[in-house]
């Protein structure tokens, strides 16, 4: 049997500050023993969710290699990241590409838009000819509704953001890669232009079998796309599931607060501004040891701050939640 494309290993990263004259050395566990698998088929979407400091960021620089592990591996087709050399990263580098928030950051000023197909085609050896290599950059600008006359020539900033955040889809439609990291892609477009990179990431995943790590604070879209879902929370999965088990049937209580926070389009339904969700002083002073929604959890028990929660199953197949609530439960269920 063949090897997982992807496979995250107990991953773990921890940031050490150096700390000052009167201040001490801290250690913030950005991501904790954290683990998923993506199969070659079928390809799919699978939403990491959560709040500003949850961990999704760390988890996407270090799939993408950007920063090392403190611990864990990173498995592509079974090779461990840390161990490939240099031909096998390159290989790693065109099969795991990234779609950023902000791609503004990503273009360099200089140069036209034309610049980043050529490199990328030239890095990656995509076409033998050049009327090849501009077949292929049209027809990439045209599943992401572009026109190369309209912006090949064009400098970055005489994009708009959604113009520039479409670029990135076609640059990642023209390497074709196994795998992609979209780290909140749609959050800085508008309506109609969320719905167009939404509409080309189901594209990719259905007509050229690409997985996606798609990276998100808003369940909503999340709803709309996602196969899969991981809710984190302070670097640990809260609840992991279907999409549908873990937005419809919310089991651990941050995530039931996660949802319930999320405004209905039903003009007549209020939304409820009275939840509070965790604020930064209430995250910096969360146990290392114990369960790390301890502080703010309507249902904690003296036990939560003394070990840290497993992944506990629900109902048998395959929504989990972290959560000493459900220990019974998953005692009593058959195995599988």
């Amino acid at each position: 049997m063949a090897p997982p494309v992807l496979e995250i290993r107990n991953a773990t990263k921890v940031y050490r500050t150096s700390g000052g004259f009167l201040s001490p050395k801290k250690e913030v566990v950005a991501l904790q023993d954290y683990s998923l698998t993506i199969e070659k088929e079928p390809a799919s979407i699978t939403t990491i969710a959560g709040e500003s400091g949850s961990g999704k960021t760390t988890l996407a620089n270090v799939v993408l290699g950007f920063t090392p592990l403190t611990s864990g591996q990173i498995l592509f087709h079974g090779q461990d990241l840390a161990t490939m050399n240099r031909q096998q990263l390159l290989n790693y580098r065109r099969n795991v590409q990234a779609v950023f928030q902000d791609p503004f950051g990503v273009y360099n000023p200089f140069y036209r838009i034309e610049h980043v197909f050529d490199t990328v085609i030239h890095h990656f050896k995509l076409a033998r000819s050049g009327s090849q290599a501009r077949d292929m950059i049209e027809d990439a600008l045209n599943v992401v509704g572009l026109h190369g006359v309209d912006v090949l020539r064009k400098y970055p900033h005489q994009l708009s953001g959604g113009q520039r955040q479409r670029i990135m889809m076609a640059r990642v439609y023209l390497i074709k890669p196994e795998v992609i990291v979209a780290d909140e892609p749609v959050s800085m477009v508008d309506a109609s232009l969320r719905a167009a990179i939404l509409e080309a990431m189901l594209s990719l995943r259905d007509e050229l079998g690409v997985s996606f790590l798609y990276i998100t604070h808003d369940l909503s879209t999340a709803y709309q796309v996602g196969d899969k879902i991981n809710i984190l929370y302070q670097g640990s999965v809260a609840e992991t599931g279907t999409t549908v088990q873990v937005i419809d049937q919310p089991q651990h209580p941050y995530v039931q607060l996660l949802v319930e926070s999320v405004p209905a389009p039903d003009p007549n339904i209020k939304w409820d501004t009275e939840i509070e969700l965790p604020d930064e002083e209430i995250l910096r002073s969360a146990t290392s040891t114990g369960c790390r929604f301890y502080p703010r959890c309507p249902q904690r028990m003296d036990r939560c701050l003394e070990v840290a929660p497993p992944l506990y199953e629900i109902d048998g197949m395959g929504h989990e939640a972290a959560c000493y609530l459900y220990e019974d439960e998953a005692q009593k269920a058959p195995a599988i």
